[in-house]
């Protein structure tokens, strides 16, 4: 039985009726530009092939009724217009429901199941609030782009959980496409579907799950999103989007050590988002391996989000024969990325294992990814 028939069949036995349908949404790997997104910036992701499914159906009422199969019992609320507090991985769909309301008649039940790995920077929490927004909006036939969708979803995850993450996770869960990375322009919210062509070359990217869990609305995303705000403001502009690697230098005599650090990485992060596409575009895979390194030195040492277990992932992929690796998601945890023959991924499973053993790390997560589709209903 595959995952969208067991959700389906998990939100009967939940429930004691069948749903209307079945929708999911996939986790997300960014291929490169962390922290850019809230800056306005360009960032390169992907739809991966682990995948959230929401069962719903209507309900006569204004009750909500939440289940999963990885928790016990069953959340119920009401829905209204008070914004719904403390109720833990529940924030996330219903946050999707309270931004969503205005549309909604009347109450759902809703049963979620995933193979999307929580707390590797895979976005876990993205892929529930796109396969959630995309159920209501078919349900109750309201008519939202898949874009709007994706704002609806930044949204829950600003107000209602907290996390003041920009808009590229939900972005890539609604519009991405197999075999395709999605360029976004934070800025415009233009997009641009970029072929990989990982495949035709017998390369894959792997995933390196630390298994060290990370969270968003902890203070360490929300300092680094208040320095780089604070150095908009002292550059003058809108946004960091607005300045390039021939404003650095008056950026550095204006600005403390660590304000100018955070500074420096987005903008030279941008063109590395940039340099990427057309790379991609030309077919010229082995120039991703400088900039993907370039990429993971900035975020180690200017955003200072990297932790020792990912640098350990990305030098042992490197050092198992990977043509680039870097960090991936938003750091402090979660996982890195390696573009890597698809003959050598249980090499680099064995190379990551001996490595984080001897320096005394839990075990880490390899496996590899390819890049999916978006956001769908199933059934």
């Amino acid at each position: 039985m595959n995952l969208a028939s067991q959700t389906a069949e998990g939100f009967k036995a939940i429930f004691g009726h069948a749903p209307q349908g079945v929708w999911s949404a996939p986790g997300r790997a960014n291929l490169i530009g962390e922290h850019t997104d809230y800056n306005n910036g360009f960032v390169l992701p992907f739809g991966i092939d682990n995948r959230t499914y929401a069962a719903i159906a209507k309900r006569a009422d204004r009750n909500i009724r939440v289940a999963t199969s990885f928790s016990q019992g069953i959340v119920e609320i009401e829905l209204t217009d008070n914004k719904p507090e403390d109720l833990d991985w529940a924030l996330y769909p219903l946050g999707v429901a309270w931004v969503m309301r205005a549309g909604l008649e009347t109450g759902f039940d809703l049963y979620l199941d995933s193979d999307v790995p929580v707390g590797a920077g895979l976005s876990s929490s993205a892929a529930v609030e796109c396969s959630v927004a995309l159920a209501l909006d078919n349900i109750w036939e309201l008519g939202h782009t898949r874009q709007e969708l994706a704002l609806l979803g930044q949204r829950a995850e600003n107000e209602v959980v907290g996390a003041p993450t920009g808009i590229m996770d939900q972005t890539a869960s609604m519009l991405a496409a197999q075999d395709s990375a999605v360029l976004i322009d934070c800025k415009s919210l233009d997009t641009e579907l970029i072929e990989l062509g990982f495949g035709a070359k017998g390369l894959i990217i792997a995933v390196i799950d630390t298994q060290v869990s990370h969270r968003h609305s902890d203070g360490g995303y929300k300092s680094r999103r208040d320095a780089c705000e604070l150095g908009a403001a002292i550059m003058n502009v809108e946004s960091l989007r607005e300045l390039s690697e021939a404003d650095l230098p008056k950026a550095q005599e204006l600005m403390d050590d660590v304000t100018f650090r955070r500074v420096r990485h987005i903008v030279t992060e941008n063109s590395r988002v940039i340099a990427t596409v057309a790379a991609l575009k030309s077919s010229e895979l082995e120039k991703l391996g400088q900039l993907f390194e370039e990429s993971h030195a900035s975020m180690r040492d200017d955003f200072e989000i990297s932790i020792p277990e990912l640098d350990l992932a990305v030098e042992t992929a490197l050092n198992a024969g990977a043509i680039a690796s870097r960090m991936t998601g938003g750091g402090f945890g979660g996982a890195a990325i390696a573009l890597i023959d698809s003959s050598k991924l249980s090499e680099l499973g064995d190379a990551v294992a001996k490595a984080f053993d001897s320096a005394g790390f839990s075990p880490a997560r390899v496996f590899a990814v390819s890049a999916s589709a978006g956001a769908k209903r199933e059934i």
